[in-house]
């Protein structure tokens, strides 16, 4: 899941050596929570207009959480 965010992310941005992805260990609930750190000027690029791409990011990601058993969240820092 952490490469699918990883990929996600690198295409949308300009600096693409600022992406980061971090993952929390579960919780009681069994979500993971995956943090998303790009550069401050790519920020935009990746929240999109009234967050519409942060949404679209975490639809895809759930979808492929749900195919892999798991329950993940997505954080964009």
């Amino acid at each position: 899941m952490k490469e699918l965010l990883e990929t996600i992310a690198r295409g949308l941005v300009v600096d693409k050596e600022s992406v980061q992805v971090t993952a929390d260990e579960p919780n009681e609930e069994g979500t993971v929570v995956y943090h998303l750190h790009v550069a401050s000027e790519d920020m935009g690029r990746v929240i999109g207009k009234q967050g519409r791409i942060a949404k679209a990011i975490r639809v895809v990601m759930r979808a492929g959480a749900t195919r892999a058993d798991q329950k993940i969240a997505v954080e964009i820092d």
